[in-house]
């Protein structure tokens, strides 16, 4: 149900109030070019803490059976303008960001504006009927990723990422993570930067956060249009963060030599998706050029290849970290994913969730050791990825879901009461169709079980 302003809107089905928090890494030295890269066999990623974590469980089993069939989906909230992440907290609130620069909060059936932070560069959403297009809501920058202080209320922060303008930046912008404490009346003036300096551009700002094991708050940043440093452990840009929840480094991070040890990982174009597999182990969702999109299993310390390897003869013979999914030349535009542990849906249990931007889809991809009995290839475009230039750690066996049905799917994520969640970016003007936008967009959207 659409409200009366665009700062309140009504829930067409109300979240759970007593929902809890949702459950939504080694080695170490400067991996420049293609001077390094992890054996095919894991390093093995540290253990202690994690016992702690809501999502753990180290004796986990990829499912043998398909995800297809026996899902629909209901809408939850409509007429939002291009969100882009959304974040539960322990309370049951749900927060989003939308592109335009406001963040909302979702608590008793309502969605209101509690935040705009003033120096989120200008981006806008196009309606039904509007011609769109590359340029038309500001290319891909603005008001990006949101997460939740895991001890929230108790610490009431909510974290963002967005870009802003500087006139000192090489491309004349930055992007930064800030916090709000989100109990203080004017929320907006709470703003404390946690991490400054990101490259920015009009296209390739990462943007997604996300708090994982050991209460660590994690950071995808995009090369910022500089390609040439996404190996350079003392640029930020084509990496991922790993730091505490005051933006400090992480003592177990790398120690990079005249590098920056917020950095865990080096080598990535585009990375948009972060999550974890219930052993603790990080997986990212990554944009590839012109198709090749990719899905990473990070390990501490490791070059992902960008610039110089996306194909697999760029990846042989080289030292670059391997993916477990290369797309080839098919595009996906992977973005905002989670790996699913809920019991609302069973078909997808154990099995990493993302969405698709230009492919319009949501991507199930079940990660089997290379012994297991795999899923079966039937239907839903299913394709197999385990061939010996990748990542042997894992076969990966994905199935596309609700293909054109939902339009750009943003991000699929999990909700605290086991639910899956997604919502879409069809307001942005790169839809290409004339069915997306529709009337309801953007929307979120929650999974049910038929």
């Amino acid at each position: 149900m659409e409200g009366p302003s665009p700062t309140r809107r009504r829930l067409l089905a109300a979240l759970g109030a007593s929902a809890g928090t949702a459950g939504l890494a080694g080695c170490t030295g400067f991996v420049g070019g293609n001077t390094r890269t992890p054996t095919a066999t894991a390093t093995p990623q540290p253990t202690d803490g994690l016992e702690n974590w809501a999502g753990y469980d180290p004796d986990w089993e990829a499912p043998t059976t398909s995800p297809l069939g026996g899902v629909s989906f209901e809408p939850v909230v409509t007429k939002l303008k291009v969100p882009w992440d959304f974040a539960f907290a322990p309370n049951g609130d749900l927060f989003v960001t939308e592109r335009v620069g406001r963040i909302l909060r979702v608590e008793g059936g309502v969605a209101d504006v509690i935040a705009e932070p003033e120096a989120v560069v200008d981006a806008s959403a196009i309606d039904p009927g509007d011609e769109g297009g590359w340029w038309s809501t500001g290319g891909e920058d603005g008001l990006l990723g949101v997460a939740v202080h895991p001890d929230y209320p108790d610490e009431p922060w909510v974290y963002a990422y967005y870009t802003y303008r500087d006139s000192e930046a090489p491309e004349g912008q930055y992007n930064r993570v800030v916090r709000y404490d989100v109990t203080a009346e004017g929320i907006t003036g709470t703003e404390e930067v946690v991490v400054d300096g990101i490259p920015a551009n009009q296209f390739h700002n990462g943007g997604r956060l996300a708090f994982g094991p050991r209460d660590y708050l994690w950071v995808t940043c995009g090369d910022g249009g500089q390609p040439e440093k996404a190996g350079d452990p003392s640029f930020l840009g084509g990496k991922v963060l790993r730091v505490l929840p005051d933006g400090e480094p992480v003592p177990e991070n790398p120690d990079w030599d005249g590098g920056d040890r917020r950095v865990f990982t080096v080598g990535h174009r585009n990375p948009q998706g972060v999550t974890w597999l219930p052993d603790g182990t990080p997986v990212v969702t990554e944009h590839g050029p012109s198709a090749h999109d990719e899905v990473n299993v990070l390990e501490r310390g490791a070059n992902y290849g960008w610039p110089d390897a996306r194909k697999a003869e760029q990846y042989r013979d080289t030292e670059f970290h391997r993916p477990v999914v290369n797309t080839g030349n098919q595009t996906w535009a992977p973005t905002g994913c989670v790996f699913y542990t809920g019991d609302a849906v069973p078909a997808w249990r154990n099995r990493l969730l993302l969405g698709a931007l230009r492919g319009m889809h949501i991507n199930a991809v079940t990660l089997s050791p290379p012994e297991a009995d795999l899923p079966p290839l039937d239907g839903g475009d299913a394709r197999r990825f385990g061939a010996d230039w990748m990542d042997r750690r894992f076969v990966a066996t994905s199935h596309k879901l609700f293909r054109n049905e939902l339009g750009r799917v943003r991000l699929v994520g999990q909700g605290p009461d086991g639910n899956a969640y997604a919502i879409t970016s069809n307001r942005d003007g790169r839809a290409g169709t004339e069915e997306f936008p529709r009337e309801v967009d953007d929307v979120l959207v929650r999974f049910v079980q038929d």
